[in-house]
């Protein structure tokens, strides 16, 4: 009998949802989505560009700039296709194979982007409060070990949670409430025992974001000790300054990702806008914003940008 659920459950079609009440504009609200998508892409890609390309920025923290903007785009594009799917009436269907794949790189680059920014609050720790020993710490193969730790602890974190649903019967509504996929929103549908699924999910949640965050908390508690021991306020205000950028893509990642989980978990029966306006501000604000805010608070970042379009300047021109 479970092998007959397991059949069907994989072969289920599931329809995603637009905006409710709102299908007689879905292609006009399509233009401000597509505008996003295209800034998140081209602003990732350009720090990507430059960093790989500036020998300049071929150092740990610029190294760990590149890592987020590929999990940036990797917790965003696989929702891309089917929210203009969506939108432009294309067709509102998704098949369970595809939806569990959607899922999968969601939340692993989510749970990716997490780890990210601790190595990231490591790398401001180890160039603020140990400066002779940055490079000898952070080598490029540690770097690289750091992020392939980083990737694998949430790949294989996600497949016991999406392994299951293979074997859930889903026998009411196939009507997501989302354009895409969110395993959330997949388990309120099973007719079966989810028990599991809540509870390791939940667990999830508050194990890996929460070592994330403590790992985050105490080296900036560790770096605040070490400024707080430089003599000159510029000095000071230099070395906050360093860490400016990181403490804003932190809370730009961690506000929505904590408001989504608070949503779906204690307001399960508030307004469908609230579960979808927190679902499109945790998956297209920090794409969108996170080169911005490197590109303003990074000189060596603009520069890249200013080179890239203006070939010809000298770098002196460079403010």
């Amino acid at each position: 009998m479970a092998n007959i659920n397991s059949s069907n459950t994989l072969s289920s079609t599931f329809y995603l949802t637009g905006i409710p009440g709102y299908e007689e504009f879905h292609h006009w609200i399509s233009i401000p989505f597509c505008v996003l998508y295209l800034v998140g892409i081209m602003g990732n890609c350009t720090i990507l560009h430059i960093v790989r390309t500036d020998p300049r920025l071929h150092e740990p923290m610029y190294y760990f700039l590149a890592m987020l903007s590929l999990t940036d785009m990797g917790m965003s594009m696989p929702t891309m296709i089917s929210l203009f799917r969506v939108l432009w009436s294309i067709s509102r269907e998704i098949q369970f194979n595809i939806c569990v794949i959607q899922m999968f790189l969601i939340h692993t680059f989510s749970f990716t982007e997490s780890s990210g920014l601790l190595a990231m609050a490591f790398d401001r720790y180890v160039a603020i409060c140990h400066p002779l020993q940055y490079a000898t710490i952070l080598t490029p193969r540690l770097i690289a070990k750091i992020g392939i730790a980083a990737l694998l602890r949430s790949a294989f974190a996600m497949i016991p949670l999406l392994a299951r649903l293979a074997f859930f019967p889903f026998c009411h509504s196939h009507t997501l409430s989302h354009s895409y996929c969110l395993h959330q929103d997949m388990i309120h549908l099973a007719c079966a025992d989810t028990m599991f699924n809540i509870i390791y999910g939940l667990l999830l949640v508050i194990v890996l974001w929460g070592m994330d965050s403590l790992g985050i908390f105490v080296s900036y508690m560790c770096i605040l000790q070490s400024i707080l021991r430089i003599a000159s306020r510029e000095g000071r205000l230099k070395a906050l300054n360093t860490c400016a950028s990181h403490i804003c893509v932190v809370l730009i990642l961690y506000v929505p990702m904590i408001g989504l989980s608070i949503v779906h978990r204690f307001a399960k029966h508030s307004s469908p806008l609230i579960h979808i306006f927190m679902a499109h501000v945790y998956l297209l604000v920090p794409p969108v914003l996170n080169p911005i805010i490197y590109s303003v608070k990074t000189k060596q970042i603009r520069q890249g940008i200013f080179h890239l379009l203006f070939p010809t300047k000298v770098s002196s021109t460079v403010m």
